[in-house]
């Protein structure tokens, strides 16, 4: 178990010094995703290696919202005042987030449905 919590926590920190690179202003959580991405589509790291531990994680997700959840509390007086921007932000975020998805996953699926054949 020590293993499989070291191979994830190792991309989380690699992807955390690659978030310190000046010029990428992307999150080292992204960045060590996708490092393990990387690491299990090359087969360096066998997903069976890692599965115990990322179900583990997802059935405990929850509890990684409590944290933020809290301290959100501390915000409802900036919320209540600003309630509209919020909402129009993330009613339109989701929906450029989903049709962007969708486009991308049926661009790669064609890719991919043309690469076999």
């Amino acid at each position: 178990m020590a293993k499989q919590f070291g191979i994830i926590f190792g991309c989380l920190a690699i992807g955390e010094l690659l978030a310190l690179i000046p010029g990428l202003n992307i999150p080292g959580s992204i960045w060590g995703m996708l490092v393990l991405t990387l690491l299990l589509e090359r087969k360096i790291v066998n997903p069976k290696t890692v599965a115990p531990v990322c179900k583990f994680l997802i059935s405990n997700m929850a509890f990684f919202f409590i944290p933020p959840g809290v301290a959100l509390m501390l915000y409802f007086d900036l919320i209540a005042k600003e309630w509209l921007p919020i909402t129009v932000a993330t009613i339109v975020s989701i929906i450029v987030v989903l049709l962007i998805t969708g486009h991308l996953h049926q661009y790669l699926h064609k890719c991919f449905r043309h690469r076999k054949k």
